[in-house]
């Protein structure tokens, strides 16, 4: 199978650089994964696709505010620093650009001297490990200074840094946000409780892998990113009750599938945490995921490659096409899906 088999075009204009308000009235387009038919609708209206009994799993993770611009000790000179992996306490692995100002024992500081590091080792893929030093919390430092991560693709300033967040985002720990849940709302949510369907949480800390694009023609040759997920008993509870009395699974995200589906065992779900590297592409049975919310996603990704394992490369690739014709927003930013 070839990364062609998952392409398409796609204008520039389409991909969304600001977010929709309210969060939920963005555009939502419904598909039957049996027959193919194609509803369009608001994000507000997904409650009437839903009825009681139904769970909606949800991913937790919170963005870290990962990205830093500072200066080097004793030329003040610029650097940018972008968080990819706590190392140990106040250690971390990094990348930045200029990296040649980053050798071995190079010093750094960031807003105004509120955050300073010192580089520990230059690691042979070119990342960094530095050290941080700082008064107080580290993470309410990084919160006060740091930048969100946003993807490549959006070239604008994003002025509320919550507005790259969940409503219900908890687990700190993420390098972009799950954008599949950027469409609820608090109210939203409640009203969804209201009508008898449930919520599970689940934790995925998304890599900036996720943005990496898939080099190898054959996609079988393709190395999947590595991400830290976790499955609570609470979670494992809920999510096991309604597949055991017949209840639909509807996974909001990507990476809400993806926790759920490498924490199966013997169709259980486990009480689970560790890093997982599954990809998921067609054919393949899912074994937890009866329906999917999920965003439009890059061309010949990863992301797109899951869908099309989902409702078939066939129906994919034909709401693609009719998402462009009919002017929706993708990425981050942009519309959503209900495949269902």
């Amino acid at each position: 199978m070839k990364k062609s088999d998952f392409n398409y075009d796609l204008p520039e204009e389409l991909i969304a650089q600001t977010p929709v308000e309210p969060r939920n009235h963005s555009r939502l387009m419904k598909i039957d994964r049996a027959s193919g038919e194609i509803i369009h609708a608001r994000f507000y209206n997904l409650c009437e696709y839903l009825k009681k009994g139904d769970l909606l799993v949800l991913n937790d993770s919170r963005v870290l505010p990962a990205r830093l611009y500072g200066e080097k000790k004793g030329t003040g000179s610029f650097i940018e620093f972008l968080l990819l992996k706590q190392r140990g306490d106040k250690l971390w692995e990094i990348i930045c650009r200029p990296g040649k100002k980053a050798r071995e024992g190079a010093e750094f500081t960031f807003g105004d001297g509120k955050l300073s590091a010192v580089v520990v080792e230059v690691k042979e893929d070119g990342n960094r490990l530095v050290k941080f030093k700082c008064d107080g919390n580290f993470y309410s430092v990084l919160d006060e200074i740091g930048q969100m991560p946003l993807p490549p693709y959006i070239t604008k300033k994003l002025e509320d840094k919550e507005r790259y967040q969940t409503v219900y985002s908890k687990e700190i720990g993420s390098s972009a946000a799950p954008t599949a849940g950027l469409h609820f709302t608090r109210e939203m949510l409640e009203e969804i409780k209201a009508m008898g369907v449930d919520i599970a949480y689940v934790t995925l800390h998304v890599g900036l892998g996720t943005f990496r694009p898939v080099k190898e023609d054959d996609i079988l040759k393709h190395k999947m990113h590595s991400e830290y997920f976790s499955v609570t008993q609470d979670a494992a509870d809920r999510i096991n009750k309604a597949k055991q009395e017949g209840r639909r699974i509807i996974a909001v995200g990507t990476t809400s599938v993806r926790v759920l589906e490498s924490a199966v065992s013997d169709g259980k779900l486990q009480v689970l945490s560790g890093f997982t590297d599954i990809f998921i592409y067609p054919p393949y049975k899912f074994q937890m995921v009866d329906a999917l919310i999920t965003n439009f996603h890059l061309p010949e990704s990863t992301l797109i490659m899951l869908v099309s394992a989902f409702i078939g490369k066939e129906n994919t690739l034909r709401m693609y096409e009719y998402a462009v014709k009919q002017k929706y927003r993708f990425f981050s930013f942009g519309d959503a899906t209900l495949l269902i």
